[in-house]
């Protein structure tokens, strides 16, 4: 039989399927804690306005604190990129009973599809998601291993309260750093012990996958723990303070919450923090800042009085005589005044400074041109008046 023929042969007997051997997926490390609401007050009552003053992306019309998500990762690399693979993440949230944390975790490469699965039905199942620096690091990453994983990405654009812009929006200028631990301690008044730093979690990840120490784990593991339960603290903590910023001690903090709601097109509430703020370093400025605010809604008159109180106390330097000086003139029409707040300004430019301004030459340019132009106008008016005279 040649070899045609035993093709066709072939071809004409019944094909036998082999077995299948199904692979079952492989399961992810799971562990759940319920912390007691004691360590959460207030968390229930979630000042509505306040979470809308504080976070300028848009929100459902009500805010339900058990249907926020908080949610925090711990990755093999603390600076993205395709290769940073996201090995364990925390969920939490606000439940009856207690704060739930969820906890999942990959003891090897196979199980990442498994957390991913699980971080995706937590996120299903909520309408807001809270991270610290999620905006810029965990939904990105968390995106982008999805998409490996062709698992679904679309809840991932859910709204979002990313409580490290909130933090540093109010608290950067005095706290310089504003990293959760540091405000942990300085507005929570919660200090960790003997807690892991983040930029050794990826080294224990890897140690653990050489060694297979699941002790090692630990301490990462405790650590994604408080730092979930600081969400809710923290969020709590940030809307209490917008709902009642007169909670607020230092005149930095007042100053930077108003600089932000005027930012976001919050003018009433911006005042009224400046118009808390008490005699110190911010004072002057927070009054500066109110004087603009009024002058930008057109009460001018309003704004006069703040620039004169300060001139009057040789408080927020050349500026309030420059303010005064350019109301004066183009407002007012009073060309004297004009003229003496334009010399208070150059006087006060001219007295010597320990820490001068770069910006000091082009200060007193500016100046002496608007001298030298209220000077002119002055004379030409005066001349005006004497030709009527005649």
């Amino acid at each position: 039989m040649d070899l045609l023929a035993q093709i066709k042969l072939m071809q004409q007997q019944p094909r036998q399927e082999r077995p299948r051997t199904e692979t079952p997926p492989a399961e992810c490390w799971k562990k759940t804690v319920l912390r007691p609401l004691e360590e959460f007050p207030g968390a229930f009552e979630l000042p509505q306005r306040a979470v809308r003053l504080m976070e300028a992306s848009e929100l459902p019309p009500a805010v339900d604190p058990t249907r926020i998500l908080y949610l925090d990762t711990e990755t093999t690399g603390l600076s993205g990129g395709a290769g940073t693979l996201v090995f364990q993440i925390g969920l939490g949230r606000l439940t009856p009973e207690g704060f739930r944390i969820d906890q999942r975790m990959i003891r090897d490469y196979p199980e990442e599809r498994a957390l991913l699965e699980a971080t995706a039905e937590a996120l299903a199942d909520c309408d807001v998601i809270c991270t610290f620096n999620g905006r810029t690091f965990d939904l990105p990453l968390l995106r982008s291993r999805m998409i490996l994983q062709r698992l679904p990405v679309a809840d991932l654009d859910k709204p979002h309260i990313d409580l490290l812009h909130i933090a540093r929006r109010v608290f950067k200028l005095r706290l310089q750093q504003c990293n959760l631990g540091r405000l942990e301690e300085k507005l929570l008044g919660i200090r960790r012990e003997d807690d892991l730093p983040g930029s050794e979690v990826p080294e224990r990840f890897f140690t653990y996958l050489r060694t297979g120490r699941f002790e090692l784990l630990e301490d990462v593991l405790r650590h994604n723990e408080q730092d979930i339960a600081s969400l809710c603290v923290l969020l709590n903590h940030m809307a209490s303070l917008y709902h009642q910023p007169e909670q607020l001690t230092f005149g930095e903090d007042l100053l930077s919450m108003g600089n932000g709601l005027e930012r976001y097109q919050h003018p009433e509430e911006a005042r009224y923090c400046w118009s808390l703020v008490p005699q110190g370093p911010a004072h002057a400025q927070s009054r500066l800042q109110l004087a603009a605010s009024y002058r930008r809604s057109g009460d001018r008159e309003a704004a006069v009085k703040i620039w004169q109180d300060l001139a009057r106390h040789h408080e927020g330097g050349i500026e309030p005589w420059v303010e005064l000086a350019k109301y004066y003139e183009h407002t007012a029409r009073d060309l004297p005044r004009a003229l003496s707040c334009t010399r208070h300004a150059l006087a006060q430019l001219a007295e010597p400074s320990l820490f001068p301004r770069e910006t000091v030459q082009f200060e007193r340019n500016a100046l002496q041109y608007r001298y030298a132009r209220l000077q002119r106008k002055l004379s030409g008016s005066r001349e005006e008046q004497q030709e009527t005279g005649r």
